[in-house]
């Protein structure tokens, strides 16, 4: 068994990391922390967890991280630079959820994040945590950072079209939506159901600090820099995200097949027939990426559509995905849960 912790478990990130691992056949939970409820019982709090569950919530000062295989930091940005070094340094293997050691240039993290990073030494030695990307190098990782909830479903829709050099890498553009549940599980205004619910808007237009991190990813697939326009929208959703990508066609080709053959063996990306197209619902609560691919009157813009559901793919189920390959485990291991619906 795989004895992990949780630092930060009181967040909807964190209450779907304990929803997949409380079924996932080769993990014990050891430890969950929460520094404001400590002593309080897991399930009293989520009580989808009640008779699965049976921990309480430690204070992280206190709790035993050292003597767990792996400890996922489901934490805001900022906590995971300044307290996983200690515990790499002990042998504890390390899933980042949060954006601290997602950008490899130290400098422009801190311009996007607006504060010092705490450890740059290991932004350097992280991997990724994107598996169609990355799978090789997770698998000897010591400290993976979890890609956020947008660039997987950009990086995603766009990976097959940049590594095959078949669209024009400057003039990408990503207007992509999602559900409130991203913006995290605290009191917010714009988050107040009165304000999100019968109710669209974009956001963060001028820049959202998932670019540099979306960008980064696809310089890598197209093996030079991109440009890309990034274009986040808040929808009356709780979980999901829509992108709809659009690339100018450098060269023809058939762009079905390109994708189906790019995912053929991967288990959480699903390409669908040929002018299909997904929604948000159809990846309800599951580890899944569905795409389609259209060129709308055949002309020479390529409309590649994307949806996962933010705290799964987006989150919490790509870290327990992460978790499988660095162990050596079936990647699919506690992670087939169907869609729900309706």
């Amino acid at each position: 068994m795989i004895t992990v912790g949780i630092v930060g478990g009181t967040g909807y990130t964190g209450v779907e990391l304990l929803r997949l691992l409380a079924q996932h056949p080769e993990v014990r939970i050891a430890s969950i922390t929460s520094r404001a409820d400590a002593g309080s019982e897991v399930a009293q709090m989520f009580p989808n967890l009640r008779g699965r569950l049976r921990l309480k919530f430690e204070d992280p000062a206190k709790a035993n991280l050292r003597a767990c295989d792996l400890v996922f930091f489901a934490t805001p940005n900022g906590v995971a630079m300044a307290q996983a070094p200690a515990l790499l340094d002990a042998g504890v293997r390390v899933i980042d959820l949060a954006a601290d050691y997602r950008i490899t240039n130290v400098a422009e993290w801190s311009r996007w994040y607006g504060i010092e990073h705490a450890s740059p030494a290991w932004v350097a030695k992280a991997v990724y945590g994107l598996p169609e990307l990355n799978r090789a190098a997770i698998r000897n990782a010591r400290l993976v950072a979890n890609p956020g909830c947008y660039p997987t479903a950009v990086q995603l829709g766009f990976m097959p079209l940049l590594e095959a050099g078949l669209v024009e890498p400057d003039h990408l553009v990503a207007d992509a939506k999602s559900g409130v549940s991203g913006a995290g599980r605290k009191a917010e205004v714009p988050a107040l159901f009165a304000e999100a619910a019968d109710n669209f808007k974009a956001y963060a237009v001028p820049g959202h600090r998932h670019l540099p991190e979306i960008r980064q990813g696809l310089s890598q697939m197209a093996g030079n820099p991109v440009g890309l326009t990034f274009v986040p929208h808040l929808t009356p959703l709780i979980r999901g995200i829509h992108a709809t990508l659009y690339a100018r066609i450098k060269s023809a080709a058939d762009f079905q097949a390109l994708f189906e053959e790019r995912y053929r063996n991967e288990p959480f990306v699903d390409v669908l027939p040929s002018g299909s197209h997904p929604d948000t619902r159809s990846v309800r609560a599951a580890n899944l990426c569905r795409l389609a691919v259209h060129r709308p009157q055949g002309g020479d813009v390529l409309v590649v559509l994307s949806v996962i559901d933010n705290l799964v793919k987006g989150a919490a189920g790509q870290a327990v995905q992460n978790l499988n390959i660095m162990f050596g485990l079936p990647e699919t291991e506690g992670l087939q849960q169907l869609a729900v619906l309706p």
